[in-house]
């Protein structure tokens, strides 16, 4: 698309009330936590310019987050301006239809789905550092689990009564392999304990009895003092499946935390939702511009109050719908992914039925 005289000044108007709003929020909200975290983080021995470099880390992490409440208020103010000004009208008629006024401020909504996409994986690492500035103390890992199954690769299930992480052993286990057939053979391994060697990076398995299941008629059993199996990787703590911070995980990061936590029984809906949302809510971005521009529309004559409420109903609305799909991630329901991406599908059915009413 050929930028013209008009582009570049709704481009520019746009881009000018998006920065506003998407630094300035990120700081009004970091400066009132600093403020009530104050008395606190100074009892920890930090001075005040400590304080405030550590909460300049948590800038990216609240950007990330108002990233499309800044498109929103960026495209209504834009557009509404325009139109109590009647320049859309004059747009109009020089020949432009509403939607091709509109189109610098969809394709600046895609650079903003990219830059909100940098700014989550940026807020990972700044968030980070935060916390190591404001000396936290440190969460202490677990030092075992008790009764507990693990599904590994290749279709392997552990049933371990204990998990000692201290000595790096397991105590009482069931490893077994469904088979298929001879040709692949159910396997059932009991045994006395199993311990960890950090210098073969592998598990020994100690005083127990192997079971080959060919068929319903065909059983061979083994008994063995030690035995190396390599269905088994990973060191103590990789089964432990300690809860962590799904904020403290970059994407991909938290995709194989997912994995462990479903290898290890438990139940991963919620932090299916919020991985799939590092990816919706920065694509609603674009979203929230087809739903705001058309919005604007409605009534170009109410002046900034309509905007600025408009605009906050909205973010309050998406925001509440995003939290619900969070707490509807372990039912069965809908699949995580859906209900990650349900509030910008939803959103966007509005912004379709908006664009359809907007006179061109």
């Amino acid at each position: 698309m050929r930028l013209r005289l008009l582009d570049r000044y709704v481009l520019r108007s746009w881009i000018r009330l998006f920065l506003v709003t998407a630094v300035g929020f990120p700081v009004v909200a970091v400066l009132t936590e600093m403020v009530q975290e104050l008395n606190d983080l100074l009892g920890r021995g930090l001075t005040v310019r400590q304080v405030v470099v550590s909460y300049l880390y948590g800038i990216p992490a609240w950007a990330s987050i108002v990233m499309p409440a800044a498109v929103l208020f960026a495209t209504i103010f834009t557009v509404g301006n325009m139109a109590r000004h009647s320049e859309v009208t004059a747009a109009k008629a020089g020949g432009d239809s509403f939607n091709r006024l509109v189109a610098p401020l969809f394709v600046a909504a895609i650079g903003a789905v990219l830059l909100a996409v940098a700014v989550g994986e940026l807020a990972v690492t700044a968030s980070a550092r935060q916390v190591e500035l404001q000396k936290e103390p440190a969460s202490r890992n677990p030092s075992g689990r008790y009764n507990f199954v693990y599904r590994a690769d290749d279709g392997w299930v552990f049933a371990v009564r204990m998990l000692d992480v201290a000595d790096d052993a397991m105590r009482d286990i069931v490893l077994e392999r469904a088979g298929s057939g001879p040709d692949y053979p159910t396997l059932v391994i009991r045994a006395d304990s199993a311990t960890w060697s950090d210098s073969s990076d592998a598990w020994t398995i100690w005083q127990g009895q192997s079971r080959v299941l060919r068929s319903p008629t065909q059983l061979a059993t083994f008994l063995f003092d030690r035995m190396e199996l390599h269905a088994m990787t990973g060191p103590p703590e990789s089964y432990l499946a300690e809860n962590r911070d799904p904020k403290a995980m970059r994407y991909a990061e938290l995709g194989r935390y997912i994995q462990s936590m479903q290898r290890a029984g438990n139940a991963s809906g919620k932090l299916e939702v919020r991985r799939a949302q590092r990816i919706a809510i920065p694509a609603a971005c674009l979203v929230i511009a087809l739903f705001g521009a058309p919005l604007a529309m409605a009534a170009p004559r109410s002046g900034s109050a309509f905007g600025v409420g408009v605009s906050l109903g909205a973010t309050i609305i998406y925001i509440l719908l995003a939290q619900i799909a969070i707490a509807m991630g372990d039912s069965d329901l809908f699949h995580p992914v859906v209900l990650a991406w349900l509030p910008t599908i939803l959103f966007l059915l509005a912004a379709l039925v908006l664009l359809n009413r907007v006179r061109s």
